[in-house]
């Protein structure tokens, strides 16, 4: 019997696309320990998801985009609940998505503006997948009967994101939970995580051999790879200067209720109007463990040179915090648990599209990418990673129809 081909694999970023495509890899069935090796290269000293894969939302959405690519995904997602618990490893559950208008109270604050400073105003264009329209029977105005943590008679309209999909059409999981889950799952398989920073893909006769990196003792390291995929989201073209990836900073914060508020499952984008001719449009998560989430406005500030560098203006996050209790009594009773920031990847080409997917073989044969997910990261993971993993191990992917997200049409 033929030897098999032995594979080197190395993943480039310990985010979501990263973590999901280890764990796509080590399910795959050519997948074996004899003949594969998986190591995955994290540059922050604190682990996996220490980026924006682990201070998102968390929303997984079948009216998410590019729809091609959220077709493969949703389902994926169901049924990684299924087969690893994922309700309770990592809080996976259908949610109620809608739009909600309303007045925020006069807190006698300035509420700001939730950009962060050093940037200017960057929109995080999460509802690029589903066109709102007003003027159809989409508008409820009456408040949800069970929005029990926004006072109902500040609420103006209230409208399903898309109610083509129904209750099942958007669901939620913990981030973090998530992504670490997806690496601890690969890690099982013999997928190896190593930390250090990468410095270059090493590349020869248009083939890649290896990834060096700077280890956390500041040593040089090579290791040898005959696939390389690069996972780093904002970072990317750090290592890939070509690729047409902009950063986009967002705050957000997560608040703890008093103890025996019950925190009804919603998920908001909101529309407030408040005093002073102030406005703001947070984005508001109830979580299942009674946690909720609320990001701001993104802005265009300079990228660190590591995920662990990432600055927290605190003043971003207290407009987000004035905004949301304005409108919500029992988190302005409640407490603020985390305040944080984080840097997106956005495709900035003049076709737009993205993400960037496939075998970016003008460049260097071996070399995969798997980057530019914008506010999507989360809900579009288990589609890229299985896309990645055939690939990888079988040479082609299907379905074809992705061709428009292949690094040939942005390199």
């Amino acid at each position: 019997m033929a030897q098999a081909q032995q594979r080197d694999i190395v993943i480039i970023g310990g985010g979501i696309i990263g973590c999901t495509t280890a764990y796509y890899l080590s399910r795959h069935p050519l997948y074996s320990l004899e003949s594969t090796r998986i190591t995955m290269l994290e540059a922050s000293a604190n682990g996996v998801a220490q980026g924006a894969s682990g201070k998102a939302g968390g929303l997984v959405a079948k009216w998410a985009y590019p729809a091609e690519l959220v077709d493969i995904s949703f389902p994926e997602h169901v049924r990684l609940a299924k087969e690893h618990d994922g309700i309770d490893r990592w809080g996976f559950r259908f949610v109620e998505c809608g739009t909600w208008e309303g007045v925020g109270e006069d807190l006698k604050r300035d509420p700001g503006s939730g950009v962060g400073k050093g940037g200017k105003r960057k929109s995080l264009e999460k509802t690029l997948g589903v066109e709102l329209d007003a003027d159809t029977e989409r508008i409820n105005k009456r408040h949800p009967e069970g929005l029990n943590w926004i006072k109902q008679e500040l609420t103006t309209s209230y409208a399903l994101m898309d109610p083509t999909t129904g209750l099942e059409g958007t669901a939620q999981v913990h981030p973090y939970l998530f992504t670490t889950s997806m690496m601890e799952l690969a890690a099982e398989k013999g997928v190896k995580l190593r930390r250090g920073s990468v410095t270059c893909i090493a590349v020869e006769s248009g083939r890649v051999t290896g990834v060096r990196y700077t280890d956390t003792e500041r040593e040089e390291q090579l290791v040898p790879a005959t696939h390389v995929i690069l996972a780093a989201g904002a970072w990317s073209p750090t290592l890939l200067s070509s690729l047409p990836i902009s950063a986009t900073r967002a705050h957000s914060v997560t608040f703890r209720p008093k103890p025996g508020v019950d925190i009804a499952p919603y998920v908001l984008f909101t529309d407030i109007k408040l005093p002073r001719g102030h406005h703001a449009s947070p984005e508001i998560y109830a979580r299942p463990d009674n946690e909720v989430y609320a990001c701001g406005p993104g802005d265009d500030s300079i990228l660190p040179g590591n995920v662990d560098d990432v600055e927290v203006d605190q003043t971003a996050c207290e407009s987000i915090r004035e905004q949301v209790v304005s409108i919500a009594p029992e988190l302005r009773e409640g407490t603020v648990e985390k305040r944080q920031a984080c840097f997106l990847p956005t495709v900035s080409h003049r076709g737009g599209g993205g993400p960037i997917i496939g075998e970016a073989k003008t460049v260097a044969k071996g070399l995969y990418i798997a980057t530019g997910h914008t506010c999507w990261g989360i809900c579009n993971a288990p589609g890229t990673a299985k896309v990645m993993a055939e690939l990888v191990l079988d040479g082609k992917a299907s379905p074809r129809k992705l061709k428009r997200l292949d690094p040939s049409y942005f390199l």
